[in-house]
């Protein structure tokens, strides 16, 4: 086949160092999900919705085919936290933690996702970002060390 084609929908999930609440104006919180999901396109995985709150964010995007997962969260942190910086003397002091979840989404889950990341707000109102972490890690099956999650 002389074509290369792909289609891997990713769940992206990280939140500030130490769960900070640097995020907690929502226009600074929009600018930061519209500059992450303006990198996810620049880097050819264009995102169908970034989200969160206050501490983290859900990024769900198509993962480009050139494109290694590490990379591109990276990518996504440094760039979105060095434009954060840039904005606000205020924000010298943020950062991403240095850990990540991504989970691989089926095509058929895509539209319940979407809704998901867009209640954030909501869904926080009853369940802290560290809960839900850990439900996302059992609901893949992912084995962790409870230690080594949280920076």
């Amino acid at each position: 086949m002389p074509q290369s084609l792909a289609q891997v929908y990713l769940h992206i999930v990280f939140s500030t160092k130490h769960r900070q609440p640097f995020l907690s104006d929502g226009q600074l919180r929009r600018e930061c999900h519209a500059y992450v999901a303006g990198t996810c396109k620049k880097r050819g995985s264009p995102s169908l919705l970034v989200g969160g709150v206050a501490d983290h964010v859900h990024i769900l995007c198509s993962l480009g085919r050139e494109e290694s997962l590490s990379v591109l969260v990276r990518e996504l942190k440094r760039e979105s936290s060095k434009a954060l910086k840039a904005r606000s003397t205020s924000l010298r002091d943020f950062y991403w933690q240095a850990g990540y979840g991504a989970f691989s989404v089926s095509p058929a889950h895509v539209e319940a996702l979407k809704k998901y990341i867009a209640n954030q707000e909501e869904h926080h109102r009853r369940e802290s970002f560290q809960d839900e972490f850990r439900r996302l890690l059992r609901k893949y099956s992912i084995v962790y060390d409870e230690r080594y999650v949280w920076d």
